[in-house]
């Protein structure tokens, strides 16, 4: 790996490495540096879909080869794990990694199996006094919460993610309300802290609140979909299923 974006923070602390010269920075996630990936003349560019997009095609007419990785679920990560030890000749490295998350998301599914119950959790994608984002059906996160032993309040809704409204959560109730530790993935969280969650308007009368099961739960595992998504779903099981962890 010769580079990487001011947003790449994991299995290192690359920030630390640019800082000391070690690891080259081709800047921001959605518009990267194209001087700077041109002096480096990869041999392969991993990246995304969505806000990259513009970005994938360009490099692309220049000739470089962009591996894109877009997973949608549980599955579609361990697919692009293969298809990048493929990509880099580390075949046997990257079954290994499918094996073990594989193993671990198993180990979840049954110890919450013979629970009690499966709590109702709201995610909060985003929130502030005029709007409120969460996650439906086709969201990332519907399949960790389902993994992890609970059922999303608005799983019923067939969207990825959606602006709904404080008085529909209210009215769903859910058990367990889960909030990113981070706001956007940098910077203060948009909610604020949790004495703020429990102050909103009308949501004293919610489960979650009322059982003081209002949560914080890694911001790039939940939202991120890569290979720590065993740590996701074991971090909501917790969450969840505390009598059996």
């Amino acid at each position: 790996v010769i580079a990487v974006s001011d947003y790449c923070n994991y299995p290192y602390n690359f920030a630390a490495w640019i800082a000391a010269g070690n690891m080259t920075s081709i800047g921001d996630f959605k518009n990267p540096n194209m001087e700077v990936i041109a002096s480096l003349d990869p041999d392969l560019i991993l990246a995304t879909g969505g806000v990259q997009a513009e970005t994938v095609e360009t490099l692309r007419d220049l000739g470089y080869k962009v591996l894109v990785l877009n997973p949608a679920n549980i599955s579609g990560v361990l697919q692009n794990i293969e298809l990048v030890g493929n990509a880099t000749g580390k075949t046997a490295e990257a079954k290994a990694l499918i094996s073990n998350i594989e193993s671990r998301i198993d180990a979840v599914v049954d110890k919450v199996a013979n629970a009690a119950s499966k709590p109702k959790a709201y995610y909060e994608v985003w929130y502030d006094p005029t709007s409120l984002w969460t996650a439906g059906a086709k969201a990332w996160q519907n399949e960790l919460i389902e993994k992890a032993g609970g059922v999303n309040i608005f799983a019923d809704q067939q969207l990825d993610y959606f602006q709904s409204s404080a008085e529909a959560v209210i009215s769903r109730n859910p058990d367990v309300i889960l909030l990113p530790e981070e706001g956007m993935g940098k910077g203060e969280p948009f909610w604020v802290s949790l004495d703020a969650v429990k102050a909103r308007p009308g949501w004293s009368s919610i489960n979650a609140v009322q059982n003081d099961r209002v949560c914080t739960v890694d911001s790039d595992t939940i939202s991120r979909a890569g290979p720590r998504v065993a740590d996701a779903v074991e971090e909501l099981a917790e969450a969840f299923h505390p009598e059996l962890f």
